[in-house]
């Protein structure tokens, strides 16, 4: 086998396993694509109409709604990650010739093919609630392109939390403030409603731009300089996430 179809097929066999222990594991599943939902059930009808947004509340709020559901996914995935370092999974990976690149790209990949189908669900709930965008096909795929980065960034930065924690408990806290950052952000209401203090943090955080670039292009309005900051962040994570857990997984593999 090539050098090249080598990792390419080993990266294949991680992610059908972690598939198989997703489908395996109830818990994620829901954490992933139905607490999302039921959170956009609590926000738009129990909380929407004390916030003046200047639209339908579900229209403001749903860009907000896609970034709780990528985060509500990511604790499983540090708690997996974690597993396979602290039970000797990932040594007997290595003494089978397998790719360390694809027991990490496994992970990754894992996360966020689960984060499309939680997105969904979220996007799919959000147009029977009375979403309504005048986006065209071209704001729509630049739209999911925010989102597929958003995932990617995450999904590196948790594997790298994952692998290093102690436990596979301490591993699921570690997402917690990225579970957290969506709630400090532009997603439930406009950062500039906020007090002070609380308003400079959401403003400079990364997933106010993330949301604000995601709610320009569904809206059919996509502003540069949001899709710009969104990317570099995303960039950003994503490399960090990424020569962390390579740095990682060689010290502690």
């Amino acid at each position: 086998m090539s050098t090249i179809s080598a990792p390419l097929a080993d990266s294949s066999i991680m992610l059908r396993r972690n598939f198989k222990h997703t489908a395996r594991t109830p818990v994620t599943i829901f954490n992933a694509a139905l607490m999302p939902v039921m959170m956009m059930l609590i926000f738009v009808y129990v909380f929407g109409n004390a916030f003046n947004v200047g639209d339908k509340y579900i229209n403001y709020a749903t860009p907000g709604m896609i970034l709780l559901a990528i985060s509500y996914g990511l604790s499983s995935t540090a708690v997996a990650v974690n597993s396979d370092m602290t039970k000797g999974i990932i040594n007997r990976f290595k003494v089978m010739d397998v790719s360390r690149g694809a027991v990490l790209t496994g992970h990754v990949v894992a996360t966020v093919l689960t984060i499309a189908i939680s997105t969904s669900a979220v996007i799919g709930v959000a147009f029977a609630l009375g979403f309504r965008s005048p986006a065209t096909l071209l704001h729509w795929v630049g739209a999911f392109a925010i989102i597929a980065a958003t995932a990617f960034a995450t999904a590196w930065l948790t594997v790298a939390l994952g692998m290093a924690a102690k436990t596979p408990e301490s591993a699921g806290l570690t997402t917690v403030p990225m579970i957290m950052l969506p709630f400090v952000s532009s997603a439930i209401v406009p950062a500039e409603q906020m007090g002070q203090g609380v308003r400079q943090f959401a403003q400079y955080q990364p997933y106010t731009p993330i949301i604000e670039a995601l709610r320009g292009f569904l809206t059919g309005h996509p502003s540069g300089g949001y899709t710009a900051a969104a990317l570099a962040w995303c960039a950003g994570i994503a490399l960090v996430g990424y020569l962390w857990s390579r740095a990682t997984f060689n010290k502690r593999a």
